[in-house]
């Protein structure tokens, strides 16, 4: 999916726009014992409370695409014949009013999932008359190209708040305010089937982690049956360590700063041509990069064969997985220095007397500890 069509379906996430029903749900507590289940009609709910909930729904579908939004695939096999595929079919062509079904979803996350507390486990159905577009970018909202029918599923960790001493102004007093417990933004989540192309696509799902350290594959494998890509964290570690080991030696401060540099104009020329489709780079392409910053031949090969033993010979790697655009740091054992990404010319290294060095070059306004210092 792209952004512009996550975006179409967020904005579905109100009351007067969205047309899911009911809500199910069942919450779970840390022994992985269901507490208690419901079926809530949204329709019937105070309009406050309709908004938060449709609120709550709506996170599973924010972030970065390629960080916390992922795109799965199932095979045509899966399609045809699985059977976390086919229960998914059951949720959603009967708007989860088939009981078996439900029960059987909640019995696969159950099982897989392990967190930290008590958590919910929410299901909507909905459907969406997708309002033609035309070739210029138009729409045209009363009339529908077709209807796409969805899932969306949400984690929900539940957290327990402290007693405190509150003061209520009506009354002119103060009460002691117990513990209670609140529903937390969604951990993960999945919306299916995927609107690709703003249709239809059975043969894909929009996967949900608010954690890019981790996204729980236990859970995507028991409720969808795919494997996911490695964490955006784990990609940019395992990518640093991938350059470290192929270039040996000769990874430089002076490398490392020619790659941020290339990416960062790789993504930046990427948001100014304001392509759909996410910028991605395979094996070859990074490759190509790494030469055009002065990585020597045989190390490129090294590189090659660490790649595809870590990631796969076919694995795109999406640049913002690898850098932060508006972030440069240089770290030591016992010093960290934060550099504005468009001067790292300011920052080299040195070797002096056989001592090695990080020389900073500074001009006006040093400060230590907030105090403006002279160098002299």
């Amino acid at each position: 999916m792209k952004e512009k069509e996550v975006s179409e379906l967020r904005r579905r996430f109100k009351p007067e726009k969205s047309n899911i029903s009911h809500i199910r749900g069942c919450y779970v507590n840390e022994k992985k014992e269901i507490v208690s289940q419901f079926d809530q009609s949204v329709t019937l709910m105070p309009q406050e409370e309709s908004e938060e909930i449709l609120a709550v729904l709506k996170k599973t579908l924010s972030g970065t695409l390629g960080k916390n939004l992922l795109d799965v695939e199932f095979t045509t096999q899966q399609v045809m014949e699985g059977e976390a595929h086919q229960l998914l079919m059951k949720l959603r062509e009967s708007s989860l009013t088939d009981e078996e079904a439900v029960q059987a979803f909640f019995a696969k996350v159950i099982q897989s999932l392990t967190m930290e507390g008590g958590y919910l486990i929410l299901l909507a159905k909905d459907t969406y008359d997708v309002p033609y577009r035309s070739g210029d970018g138009g729409r045209q909202e009363d009339a529908s190209s077709e209807v796409f029918s969805y899932i969306l599923c949400s984690i929900c960790p539940i957290k327990i708040t402290k007693p405190a001493l509150s003061y209520y102004v009506y009354e002119n007093r103060f009460y002691n305010r117990t513990a209670d417990w609140l529903v937390a933004p969604p951990e993960l989540g999945f919306l299916f089937p995927a609107f690709d192309d703003r249709s239809t696509n059975l043969y894909n799902a929009l996967y949900y982690s608010r954690n890019i350290a981790e996204n729980h594959p236990e859970f995507a494998q028991a409720a969808l049956a795919c494997e996911l890509p490695m964490p955006a964290t784990e990609q940019k570690e395992t990518f640093g360590a991938v350059l470290s080991d192929a270039l040996g030696q000769d990874c430089s401060y002076e490398v490392v700063q020619a790659v941020h540099e290339e990416l960062c104009e790789m993504i930046q020329l990427h948001k100014e041509n304001k392509e759909e489709e996410p910028l991605a780079l395979s094996r070859g392409a990074l490759k190509q990069l790494l030469g055009g910053c002065g990585v020597k031949e045989e190390e490129l090969t090294a590189f090659e064969e660490r790649y595809e033993e870590q990631f796969g010979k076919d694995a795109q790697l999406r640049p913002r997985n690898l850098i932060d655009p508006g972030r440069f740091e240089v770290h030591t054992a016992d010093v960290t220095v934060k550099v504005d990404p468009a001067r790292r010319d300011l920052v080299e290294t040195r070797v002096i007397d056989g001592v090695k060095y990080l020389m900073i070059r500074v001009e006006e306004g040093v400060e230590v500890n907030g105090v403006p210092i002279c160098i002299s």
